[in-house]
């Protein structure tokens, strides 16, 4: 067989760390009927912004039935409107189970570990103390801020995995960005900004001119019909209190 269009390759793939924003949906009970219809309200609200994301269902408030937790039927829904269900995060060992029978990953909630990963992650955490006690001063710096000086343009994805991300220019309509600390924008933001995307509530939003058509802290969002009744194209910072994002004029912050 000829390798001439693989020449030099060693192998087909390699398996890398990646950092992907993901949506949670937090499910309290589940009726189909009424999930389908919940669902599409969401949606319309921003279409582009829920358009073929992948979601992840957290089980950790589920007070229904696991007899009405159908995994199939949820999956079934949010295809039919362009959202991908890839895994399920907590719940018990039967809700996980069946989680497991739909092909859907398992994650671990954030009060939920099993004894191995409590093992592995005790090791770890005394590790980390050591290092810790023998670095110096400079091992505590916070991640470098992403910086970019051009302006985002309609159809553009700007990703700050680690640490803030600084926009020196304008955030055009139909461009998103997104960072897993704080978002600042010194010129008009018109397109989307999604900080704090790890969940880090107490990241915040800095722009001149809030023009956005959706802003969100830590999964928390606003769409620009909520938003045009405060602070509309004026200098803000937005900011999550009481699970409440809160646009502030930047002149009184």
């Amino acid at each position: 067989m000829s390798d001439t269009a693989t020449s030099g390759v060693k192998q087909g793939f390699q398996l890398k760390s990646a950092s992907v924003s993901m949506t949670a949906l937090e499910l309290y009970y589940f009726d189909d009927g009424e999930f389908e219809e919940v669902l599409r309200d969401k949606i319309s609200q921003a279409p582009g912004f829920f358009k073929d994301i992948p979601l992840i269902i957290s089980l950790e408030k589920y007070q229904g039935l696991d007899s009405e937790l159908d995994f199939f039927k949820i999956i079934g829904t949010c295809r039919r409107n362009h959202i991908h269900v890839i895994g399920v995060r907590g719940g018990t060992d039967d809700q996980r189970r069946l989680a497991r029978g739909a092909a859907l990953a398992l994650l671990p909630g954030n009060g939920q570990r099993d004894r191995t990963h409590e093992a592995e992650q005790a090791a770890a955490d005394e590790a980390e103390a050591a290092v810790v006690a023998a670095s110096t001063s400079a091992a505590g710096d916070p991640p470098p801020a992403k910086i970019i000086s051009q302006p985002v343009r309609s159809g553009q994805q700007i990703h700050a995995p680690e640490g803030d991300l600084v926009i020196l220019a304008p955030v055009q309509a139909g461009a998103e960005v997104l960072a897993a600390g704080n978002i600042h924008v010194y010129g008009p933001l018109r397109g989307r900004a999604l900080a704090g995307i790890h969940g880090a509530e107490s990241a915040r939003i800095f722009c001149q001119s809030l023009e956005a058509e959706l802003v969100s802290i830590a999964g928390h969002y606003k769409i620009s019909e909520d938003l045009q009744d405060n602070g509309w194209k004026s200098a803000v910072q937005i900011l999550l209190r009481d699970d409440l994002l809160v646009v502030t004029p930047l002149d009184k912050a």
